[in-house]
């Protein structure tokens, strides 16, 4: 790698100092991790080329571009948030400005190198008019350009290059991320007669959809085609159809076929004359009679002239002609212009009431004989109007270009809708809104109208009514006004939607598993414990969605708030379950999404975490319904749900939710599990139509199985699901093993003399403290804790509450807070400890509940009362299937109490 660098760097004569620069963005971190803002999803890749996570501050911009890099053969390295450099350029005001710059990429090609920034065409419009200086559009190279960043660039031989929104072909990117399961596997193999069968089937019928190759009877799987396609040894143009649209995409032996067809088919048509019945009268228009062409050379007030080709006249009295046109037996050889409908006039046209409409609609029939030249007979209408009407038509046609605009009334514009209230009194209501009720105070209108009233009155101007002041702070209502008073999360509701206006990638991608959501919430229900019947409060439930087919892919319930815990035990179900991961996972800003441990198993398994913006529940939609749906259908209708604790004035003890509870943890999980992956997935859904399960199957058959990402559900992957360290290492001390968390842990493996003092890779179950994990030549090894018979069981959110507690402890007696291994097993094991941890060894003991149902066992009940659950009728009953068999989920080997 170094030797290729040192020929690259020699054969494009970079300077010493550019080399310098490139050599610091190599060997340096991101200079800083990037968020989304508040509008943006940011998020990491897992980028192949590079072997390390690229982070990206928008999807719609700065992740197609990665896309781009990914598969661009040209570029070689790149790398996101590279060091700062300073920008020097003149502001606005004249002012002489220098500016430390992170750009996003620096990008290492075949013969350059440089610095790219990515930015939306809405975004360098507006930085382009408060900084000229920095940006401006060329006209000339139709490309942004970025003056003081080129010149900084220049003199190390690099470049610096502003890359646009309006640049990404939308279609391009779609078909990059349906197909990128495939470019990530480099041992693809389809059957050598599965091949010759498809390429025999795409060269007798070039151009043949996708849709129509799926259903041949060629034995080949939608896995084969995708493969072949990636191989090059069938081509589709990725940059004209979506694949996810298959009766759209034409297939083709080569690229060569691709062209010849294309132009086969888009070969410009000779345009031929039409023949029109509708004649224009006037010179230079073409006609047809008896079969021959005729050119109109002048028109008189009483006589028309027809040039033939032979350059013979011909003499037509005009009533004559008109009469030959009306018969069919002149017509036009030319299509009759449109006159051009002006903007004015479909603005009027939107600006017209239901009412206003029927009314225009009404006088055109009534005129239109009149037009034609066919008065009626017996016309009850007097002629006057009907000579008005036809007056505003015709001056209509000649400003707007149609007639019908002129008979629109518009009587909702009509009559004096200026306002009442003088200019003093409007402005005042205005401030008084504006300062003294939109503010954080949150004054009631009553209030604020008699402040309003009393200042008026000391100024002499005249006070509105109270009834006008209401309409006008009403006027005002909406997400501004309510930000104002109540802040941004209480606006958000009132926000407007944002519209895609432009073809970009589906929300909710073209396939099962291209997206799946994460989130929590807390369930409105109260729960006990199996052993004593004590209310444990209310369990947090983790669920992950698949956003194509909505369908649940995995649930876990815990005590414990979210935490990368839930977070890596939801993900370790769903490859249970399924044996693969989502390619893109949509989180929120929560902190265990940014834990370290769920960001490495992402990337271990290239799937790209994308983070919606805070406080912004929409770009979480799909999570959030079925939090709903989970709720509507099923834990309110279970004993001890938490309903009526919205309204708590109504709580009495006999109805009070903690007195009513018997439902333990383990049995709310297992029946939950049940209604996710049975009732829930076999219910017709009412966005698809269809039920989860179906639209699940549905797309697997359309954008294929790809079994080659499957992921073995073995002792490994469960090792992966396990956190470890900041280091991830630990370094095997003799005699006393690795220490992990202050704690050492031994296993016979740390006996060999080449594994003493080397630092190997190591895990920790946090359910279970007592053992932890080495990876020694090769392979795991389970290891124990010095203190295994004390801590063995514990669960690490135990530990630190311990830890917590002691530290507490020994700062009341002025001693130093270190905690050592030894004091922590002691406390755990004393009299004290089961004070203090009572309650969470109760959420701990729980907890295995819900590990016993994920094996595939049944949860104990409560001691005290066995729980009930109230009948619902879901609907799709007969796609149900029987209780002992819903009740029975897939089973889920675990390492001991994990």
């Amino acid at each position: 790698m170094k030797e290729q660098f040192e020929q690259w760097v020699a054969r494009l004569q970079i300077s010493e100092a550019g080399q310098k620069i490139i050599d610091k963005v190599r060997s340096s971190e991101p200079s800083r991790r990037v968020g989304g803002g508040s509008k943006n999803v940011s998020g990491r890749y897992p980028s192949r080329k590079m072997g390390v996570t690229i982070q990206f501050e928008s999807h719609r911009v700065e992740l197609p571009i990665i896309y781009q890099f990914e598969h661009d053969k040209d570029v070689l390295e790149f790398y996101d948030q590279p060091p700062q450099i300073k920008l020097d350029y003149q502001a606005s005001n004249g002012r002489r400005l220098g500016v430390l710059h992170t750009p996003d990429f620096f990008v290492m090609r075949t013969n350059s190198a440089g610095w790219e920034e990515c930015k939306t065409e809405q975004d360098l419009k507006k930085l382009a008019e408060k900084s000229p200086n920095r940006y401006f559009y060329s006209e000339e190279d139709n490309q942004w350009n970025c003056p003081p960043g080129e010149d900084y660039a220049n003199q190390f031989g690099l470049y610096y290059r502003i890359r646009s929104d309006r640049e990404i072909n939308w279609v391009l990117q779609r078909n990059l991320q349906f197909l990128e399961d495939y470019y990530r596997s480099e041992s693809l193999v389809v059957e050598e007669a599965i091949t010759q069968s498809l390429l025999a089937v795409v060269s007798s019928q070039p151009g043949i959809t996708l849709a129509e190759l799926l259903n041949q009877s060629t034995g080949a799987k939608s896995d084969d085609i995708y493969t072949l396609i990636i191989q090059e040894q069938i081509y589709i143009d990725l940059n004209a159809t979506p694949l996810a649209e298959p009766e759209r995409c034409l297939i083709f032996r080569d690229e060569q076929t691709a062209s010849a067809y294309r132009l086969m088919v888009e070969q410009p048509s000779v345009n031929l004359q039409a023949i029109s019945p509708v004649v224009n009268i006037v010179t230079g228009t073409l006609v047809s009679w008896d079969g021959k062409g005729l050119n109109i050379i002048h028109v008189g007030e009483t006589e028309v002239i027809l040039g033939a080709e032979n350059n013979q006249l011909i003499e037509l009295k005009k009533a004559v002609f008109e009469n030959l046109v009306r018969q069919g037996k002149i017509t036009s050889l030319q299509t009759p212009e449109k006159t051009a409908i002006s903007t004015e006039s479909w603005q009027r046209f939107r600006q017209a009431s239901p009412e206003d409409q029927a009314e225009a609609l009404e006088r055109y029939k009534i005129i239109e004989p009149y037009l034609n030249g066919h008065p009626p007979e017996n016309e009850t209408i007097p002629a006057r109007t009907i000579r008005h009407w036809k007056a505003k038509y015709l001056t209509a046609i000649q400003k707007y270009g149609c007639g019908y605009i002129g008979l629109l009334s518009h009587r909702s514009a009509k009559g004096n809708r200026q306002r009442k209230l003088p200019e003093d009194t409007l402005a005042s209501m205005e401030r008084f809104i504006s300062e003294d009720y939109e503010t954080t105070k949150q004054k009631r209108i009553w209030e604020v109208y008699a402040a309003l009233v009393r200042v008026c009155e000391q100024s002499g101007v005249i006070a509105p009514s109270y009834k006008a002041f209401t309409k006008e702070v009403k006027r005002r209502t909406g997400y501004e006004q309510t930000k104002k008073r109540q802040g941004h999360r209480a606006a958000y509701q009132y926000e407007s939607f944002y519209w895609e206006l432009t073809t970009t990638t589906p929300r909710h991608g073209d396939r099962p598993f291209e997206i799946g959501h994460i989130d929590h919430t807390e369930l409105d229900v109260e729960l006990v414990c199996s052993d004593t019947g004590r209310n444990l409060g209310r369990p947090w439930a983790t669920f992950l969605v698949d956003a194509y087919s909505r369908r649940l892919l995995a649930v876990y319930v815990t005590f414990d708030s979210p935490s990368y815990r839930s977070c890596l035990m939801v993900l370790r179900i769903c490859v249970k379950r399924h044996g693969r991961l989502p390619q893109i996972v949509v989180v929120d800003n929560g902190a265990e999404f940014h834990s370290v441990y769920f960001e490495t198993l992402l990337a271990t398994f290239e799937c790209t975490k994308k983070q919606r913006p805070p406080a912004k529940a929409r770009f979480g939609s799909v999570c959030e319904r079925l939090f709903g749906t989970s709720n509507t259908q099923f834990v309110h209708n279970l004993l001890g749900n938490t309903q009526i604790t919205r309204n708590v004035r109504q709580v009495t003890k006999s109805v009070n939710p903690k007195n009513l509870a018997v439902w333990t943890l383990g049995l709310l999980y297992e029946y939950l599990c049940a209604w996710a992956y049975e009732v829930y997935d076999t219910d017709e859904h009412p966005a698809l139509f269809q039920s989860p399960r179906d639209a699940f199957a549905a797309g697997i058959a359309i954008g294929g199985s790809r079994v080659h990402r499957m992921i073995p559900y073995d002792e490994n992957f469960q090792i992966l699901t396990l956190p470890t360290t900041s280091e991830g290492k630990a370094k095997v001390q003799v005699g006393r093993g690795v220490k992990i968390n202050s704690i050492y842990y031994w296993s016979n493996s740390f006996r060999d003399p080449q594994i003493e003092n080397t630092s190997v890779q190591i895990r920790y179950d946090p359910f279970n403290i007592g053992i932890a994990y080495a990876f020694v030549r090769g392979q795991w090894v389970q290891c124990i804790s010095q203190y295994y018979a004390e801590l063995q069981g514990r669960s690490e959110k135990e530990l630190k509450l311990a830890s917590i507690e002691l530290r507490k402890r020994s700062s009341n007696h002025a001693q130093q807070s270190k905690v050592s291994a030894k004091n922590l097993a002691e406390f755990l094991a004393s009299v004290e400890a089961q004070e203090a941890l009572l309650e969470q060894r109760s959420y701990d003991t729980e907890a295995r509940e819900v590990f016993r149902v994920i094996e595939g066992g049944k949860a104990a009940t409560s001691r005290n009362e066995q729980p009930k659950l109230i009948q619902v009728p879901f609907g799709n009953t007969d796609s149900q299937v029987d209780e002992d068999e819903a009740l029975i989920p897939e089973i889920l080997v675990v390492y001991e109490d994990f």
